[in-house]
């Protein structure tokens, strides 16, 4: 599931900016990016000055990204949570294309309503003994409260537009937009709150081992004031270190208006 949340992820990212997806099968996608991609992502800038000043359109680059772990030995960008290809796509998300406004484009010639969603794509952080990076895309239907934890896998084949059909026309939200953060919060929450918690716990006593390992050498050693300073010091960085923590990041997001059955 992972493995398809990412390439989804990836493919969606790719697509939204109109780069042409040559091959999308089995957790390996390869794609031609467009010159603005190219340039936020392959750090060729004085390739793309030279191009300019020669007053010559350039040749953009062709990105193989396995996302399968059976195939990460083969030719292109190995890609899982905290590579820096990967990072690199998000950073780019956060910096320039944190908020939208689609809507579903609809070629019916009848008068057709499109419902507000809030649609939130969140990276979830594990810290601890271990370090995991975990994202999630949450729908939130802001009608009638309906929420879906998959939603950028739900709009994967509908056409989306940031400007309305001419048959189409919007509802407006009932459920506002501070208190669908909060809702989608709730359920981040429950969602961390009901798996399972081990990796915490080894976090947890692996920082009770390290500690009584440190005040055992400190307390062998001369009792000054400098030493235990230093000891403090250990301490507190392996309590920073191991101390598990939960962190939500917010990816990106909108105002996406869809219409009733777009999910059929």
């Amino acid at each position: 599931m992972a493995i398809e949340n990412l390439n989804t992820f990836l493919y969606d990212y790719f697509t939204a900016h109109h780069c042409h997806i040559q091959n999308n099968h089995d957790g390996v996608l390869e794609v031609k990016l467009t010159e603005e991609i190219d340039k936020a992502l392959m750090n060729r800038p004085f390739y793309w000055h030279y191009i300019k000043n020669m007053g010559r359109e350039g040749e953009t680059t062709t990105l193989t990204l396995i996302t399968n772990p059976d195939k990460r030995d083969g030719k292109g960008d190995w890609i899982h949570f905290g590579s820096p290809r990967l990072q690199q796509i998000l950073k780019n998300l956060v910096d320039h294309e944190r908020y939208t406004r689609l809507f579903q484009s609809d070629q019916s010639t009848k008068k057709t309503a499109l419902y507000p969603w809030l649609v939130v794509n969140i990276k979830i952080s594990y810290q601890g003994k271990q370090n995991k990076d975990e994202i999630v895309s949450l729908g939130l239907h802001l009608i009638n409260g309906l929420m879906y934890k998959d939603m950028m896998d739900l709009l994967q084949n509908i056409t989306l537009k940031p400007a309305i059909d001419d048959y189409c026309y919007t509802i407006a939200p009932i459920i506002k937009m501070e208190s669908g953060f909060h809702r989608i919060e709730n359920v981040l929450d429950d969602y961390i709150n009901n798996q399972s918690h081990q990796w915490a716990d080894e976090s947890l006593q692996t920082l009770e081992d390290e500690t009584g390992l440190i005040k055992h050498f400190y307390t062998s050693s001369a009792d000054d004031e400098a030493n235990n300073e230093h000891m403090q010091r250990e301490i507190d960085d392996m309590k920073e270190r191991y101390t598990p923590k939960v962190n939500y990041k917010v990816i990106n997001g909108g105002i996406f208006y869809l219409t009733e059955d777009f999910h059929s």
